[in-house]
């Protein structure tokens, strides 16, 4: 292990979204890093599985991060177990994609409601302890936090909404010593990606992309650039790389997207994906009771 990378050695972090996917493997490399880790997510099984095969303490939470009184009350826990929590990754999130007008109404809300308000929730109940630590607080956000596109309204509205709550956040919390940085990501190869692909309207979306804005990236090589964003505090992440170029140029990108529209999607007609993944079937089901 580097000096750099013992920076984070005897913290503890939390990681929402933590059962698979980018959750799982930002979890392990945290834990390679010397991190103790708190899995948060939906889904029990997966989370308790991936929690057993890191190398530090850690436990794993089944918990809505939308529901307030849960996350307090595991916050709580986590606290007891693990440790005062220095770093929080706020990865939950799920997606839908189709027409706005042919949405479900349950489905569309319940990606606000997990991606925009659970970011929120969390942000809201580990700070006490990140204020105690001067602690770093990461939001993952999204191209589409950037620039919007058609047929995936409420996921491009729910990561602007991460992105200028994180700005906020940022803003606000400087003077009291805790950093916050956004995440801005692009395709990453997990099972929401994947089920996408299943879908006429994700596949119709990609391969209107210009071609390095189409291609995923191991979940694996993600986390591992998060981190070290962790480490250095930093405000800001971009993967791929070129992503940071598209905010210079972002003030022109909602006429672009419309000539495209008007030009590519004229003739086609698409049906709703309904809640993406494995993750988002849990979400779907609308996670545990808050008791």
């Amino acid at each position: 292990m580097t000096d750099r990378k013992r920076i984070l050695n005897g913290r503890t972090a939390v990681v929402t979204g933590a059962a698979r996917g980018l959750g799982r493997a930002v979890a392990e490399e945290l834990a390679a890093r010397g991190v103790r880790v708190a899995l948060l997510g939906l889904e029990e099984d997966a989370l308790a599985r991936a929690a057993a095969g890191l190398p530090t303490v850690s436990h794993h939470w089944q918990v809505d991060v939308a529901d307030d009184a849960a996350m307090a009350r595991v916050a709580g826990e986590v606290s007891r177990r693990l440790g005062p929590v220095s770093i929080v990754v706020a990865n939950a999130g799920v997606a839908e994609a189709g027409p706005f007008t042919d949405s479900d109404p349950d489905s569309w809300r319940r990606v606000i409601e997990v991606n925009l308000v659970g970011s929120a929730v969390t942000a809201r109940t580990f700070l006490p302890q990140l204020l105690d630590t001067r602690g770093h607080y990461l939001q993952i956000a999204s191209l589409a936090s950037i620039g919007a596109v058609p047929m995936m309204s409420a996921y491009c509205a729910s990561k602007a909404g991460v992105e200028s709550l994180s700005q906020s956040l940022r803003a606000e919390l400087a003077p009291r010593g805790v950093g916050v940085g956004i995440a801005y990501l692009n395709w990453i190869d997990t099972d929401m990606i994947r089920d996408a692909d299943e879908h006429a309207v994700m596949r119709e979306l990609r391969a209107r992309m210009p071609p390095p804005a189409r291609r995923t990236r191991p979940a694996d090589d993600v986390a591992r650039i998060v981190v070290g964003a962790v480490e250095r505090r930093a405000p800001s992440v971009y993967v791929p790389g070129w992503l940071r170029s598209v905010q210079v140029v972002r003030a022109g990108l909602p006429g672009l997207i419309v000539r495209l529209a008007r030009r590519e999607l004229r003739r086609s007609h698409f049906t709703p994906t309904g809640l993406l993944g494995a993750g988002g079937r849990a979400a779907e089901a609308g996670g545990p009771p808050s008791g």
